[in-house]
């Protein structure tokens, strides 16, 4: 029997005790957060992104949405109390989180930076968010993800 693959974000909630649940797919560089919904088997709201942005400040700021949802980056600055944020290049991700494009999750970055999650999330039992790595996903309590990743929730999305 194959061991399963262990990401990173898994790591911290196994050390934490956080239960959660993980999926997997077989990934596909042009795939929407909506047609990962769907290989997963669940509605769009409850599948949640992992955007990076920039405040005016210089500072750095986390927001987990929706798949089918678009950051608002007027909504989003007022709720980390900038003048502006604008989305990381997708070449500085990497180099600052420790992941990638595709698989970047708000569990387990290697510096800790404020971070806000859409206030649908506190609706659900369970929801969904990178494990860290393309192809995976882990499904876990909102309010454990709030806790782990010390999210904030916000009204953040157009």
């Amino acid at each position: 029997m194959k061991k399963e693959e262990k990401t990173n974000v898994m790591r911290v909630l196994d050390g934490k005790k956080i239960p959660y649940e993980s999926h997997t797919y077989k990934p596909d560089a042009t795939m929407t957060g909506e047609e990962i919904a769907a290989i997963l088997g669940e509605d769009s709201e409850k599948v949640f992104k992992t955007l990076v942005t920039q405040g005016k400040s210089g500072a750095y700021y986390v927001f987990v949405v929706p798949v089918k949802e678009e950051l608002d980056l007027k909504k989003a600055a007022k709720a980390c109390g900038e003048k502006s944020v604008n989305m990381i290049k997708q070449k500085e991700l990497l180099p600052l989180t420790g992941y990638v494009h595709g698989g970047c999750s708000p569990i387990g970055m290697k510096k800790q930076f404020p971070t806000f999650i859409h206030e649908t999330a506190a609706g659900f039992d369970k929801l969904f968010v990178s494990a860290g790595k393309v192809g995976y996903q882990i499904e876990l309590a909102p309010g454990d993800l709030i806790t782990v990743a010390g999210c904030r929730l916000a009204d953040i999305v157009v």
